[in-house]
């Protein structure tokens, strides 16, 4: 097998700040080109803010920004902030973890507590478990071809039909309850990142996975293992990935997933297993920091037009190409990378604790 070969690259930033409702700053700070021909740019939003969520909006040239104290919406072009929302404007919740954007041109806002919020040309609505959403904490979503809109949330998922505004949830069938992420392939299966292993639904048909079947690497630096997790019950937990002041292992927990668009499997995050790669049959392959990936607990995923794959870690963002891994730590407001997304010309943003980091490629 060939070599994977990693690069850890040192790149200084400029410093840019922007704190709701809208106030931006720009510091006096150079913007250095590394090896690999990429500059990074800061977007401050507050020392104590956190950035879960980002998401490109292509017609409306937008970058949708999820924070723990409100939405930021970004012009793609000059960087400039478009609009502000928080409760006051129709939001639910203040603390955004994630965003989607469907094919019809709504935004999709899930909320700490406060379910979910849809957005579309001035107009909101938000949806509770009193209308059928699982659960008012809302993690993930994802749109499938033939319209439905399924949600991830800490009771269950569901399935969301917009044509009649009706909601199917899922729990029994689930592996766990509580999903963090889910992924739709070409073929229409629907992948599930939970606290307790990846589950599969197919045409009416339910398949589960663990990491007694592969899902996460071994425990090799023996991290002590973390007990951090929801499964069997309903009590709400906190979401350090510490034990104490040290790394944790905990690799049926699924932060992550992302269907490869340059392949047929599908990619998890894991907590302290690394990055799993699925064949979507029955093989898998797992990279960790002994392969070259930054960190080995993988919050986030995303892939660029290249084919190249961005995973988010816990120390650090890196790329990976299918051979070489780059990982890009220096520079970033926060090493803890939540979220990740990429654009058409190359460019990538992270969001950390305290910014938003675009890595701008070589034109």
């Amino acid at each position: 097998m060939t070599a994977l070969r990693t690069r850890l690259v040192r790149i200084a930033a400029v410093l840019i700040t922007f704190i709701l409702p809208g106030i931006w700053h720009l510091s006096l700070a150079d913007t250095v080109r590394s090896e690999t021909a990429i500059s990074l740019e800061n977007y401050e939003v507050g020392k104590d803010v956190y950035v879960r969520s980002l998401a490109i909006d292509k017609k409306r040239k937008s970058l949708w920004v999820g924070t723990s104290v409100g939405v930021l919406e970004i012009d793609s072009a000059s960087r400039d902030p478009k609009n502000t929302f928080t409760r006051d404007h129709g939001l639910a919740n203040e603390y955004v973890f994630a965003i989607g954007v469907d094919p019809r041109g709504h935004i999709w806002f899930g909320t700490n507590a406060g379910g979910t919020s849809t957005y579309k040309d001035g107009a909101w609505r938000t949806y509770f478990p009193m209308h059928g959403l699982a659960d008012y904490w809302v993690y993930a979503f994802a749109f499938a071809q033939d319209g439905g809109v399924w949600i991830g949330t800490w009771d269950g998922a569901n399935r969301f039909d917009p044509k009649t505004g009706r909601f199917t949830t899922f729990r029994k069938e689930l592996i766990n309850i509580w999903v963090y992420g889910i992924g739709i392939d070409a073929t229409g299966r629907v992948w599930f990142g939970t606290e307790g292993g990846v589950s599969m639904y197919d045409k009416g048909q339910w398949r589960s996975w663990t990491h007694a079947d592969g899902l996460g690497a071994p425990n090799r630096a023996k991290l002590p293992p973390s007990h951090n997790t929801g499964l069997g019950t309903h009590s709400r937990h906190h979401l350090s990935v510490k034990v104490g002041d040290k790394e944790s292992y905990n690799p049926n927990y699924v932060f992550a997933v992302h269907v490869d668009q340059k392949g047929k499997g599908v990619w998890f995050g894991t907590w302290g297993g690394g990055a799993a790669y699925f064949d979507g049959d029955r093989s898998w392959k797992n990279y960790t920091t002994a392969e070259g990936l930054a960190g080995n607990i993988v919050y986030s995923i995303a892939q660029g037009s290249d084919g190249a794959l961005w995973f988010g870690t816990n120390k650090g963002v890196s790329r990976f190409d299918g051979t070489d891994w780059t990982t890009y730590r220096h520079g970033l407001v926060g090493q803890h990378v939540y979220a990740i997304a990429t654009e058409n010309n190359g460019d990538v943003w992270i969001g950390t604790k305290g910014a938003v980091t675009r890595l701008k490629a070589k034109r």
